[in-house]
């Protein structure tokens, strides 16, 4: 995927959901995945030329493993012009070492959320974005299902009321393959998750059956996700006509 391609998902989905006014702060959320890197570059390129002007930065949480090299990232943020900024905290040190959780991510999720909402209020950012694209959609929709019982998946923008900030994702209408495909074609310096439990979570179980679906019926996904945006999830109504 080329950046221009990028840039028409992200733009779509800002200007479909009103993901940014004039004037907005943005601190994107990077973990060193590819997710999020694809993301910095999508709303850097958008930056220069999208009618509403607004302020970028990067943050990311430190959850205190000892072998994650994050130079790469810097580097990056430097050469786009990207204020970048690490919170160095002791997550990792409490969940695995001190509480010994058997089930840590969402403990982890929480604190590690709490800690970057903490650092962009630090700094008078109002809005935070994540890099969840279409594949986590469908994916958050099929953990509902199967765990809570119920057809839910979180909202393309969220307000925060507690900390007066707002969560904007504009990934949510890219595949997963055309980010692996865009981090490949430009060589970005992905970041391997340290966290033991990377790989054995409820999340990878879901996104190994969607991929199991999609073998068996390659259209699948996509209706998956029409279903979501056409349904009646609180957060999903668009303003402006989805071009999902």
């Amino acid at each position: 995927m080329k950046l221009q391609k990028l840039y028409s998902y992200a733009r779509r989905a800002i200007d479909d959901y009103n993901m940014i006014e004039e004037g907005d702060k943005i601190a994107v959320g990077i973990s060193g995945g590819k997710d999020s890197l694809a993301l910095l570059y999508a709303l850097h390129g958008l930056s220069k030329f999208y009618p509403k002007h607004f302020e970028l930065i990067g943050i990311t949480v430190d959850l205190g493993f000892d072998n994650m090299d994050l130079s790469g990232i810097q580097k990056i943020c430097d050469e786009l012009g990207v204020p970048y900024y690490i919170v160095h905290t002791d997550i990792a040190q409490i969940i695995f070492d001190e509480r010994k959780e058997d089930n840590p991510c969402s403990l982890c999720a929480k604190m590690r959320k709490g800690s970057l909402n903490e650092k962009l209020k630090e700094l008078g950012f109002n809005k935070v974005a994540y890099a969840h694209h279409r594949d986590d959609v469908v994916e958050t929709m099929l953990l509902s299902l199967m765990y809570e019982g119920r057809f839910h998946c979180f909202a393309p923008v969220t307000y925060l009321d507690r900390m007066k900030v707002t969560v904007i994702r504009p990934l949510i209408y890219v595949h997963e393959a055309d980010i692996i495909g865009f981090v490949r074609k430009y060589d970005l310096p992905v970041v391997k998750s340290p966290c033991p439990a990377d790989g054995n979570t409820k999340r990878e179980y879901a996104h190994e059956l969607l991929q199991s679906m999609i073998k068996d019926n390659p259209g699948v996904k996509n209706r998956m996700f029409t279903a979501i945006v056409d349904s009646n999830i609180k957060g999903w109504e668009c303003a402006n006509g989805a071009h999902y």
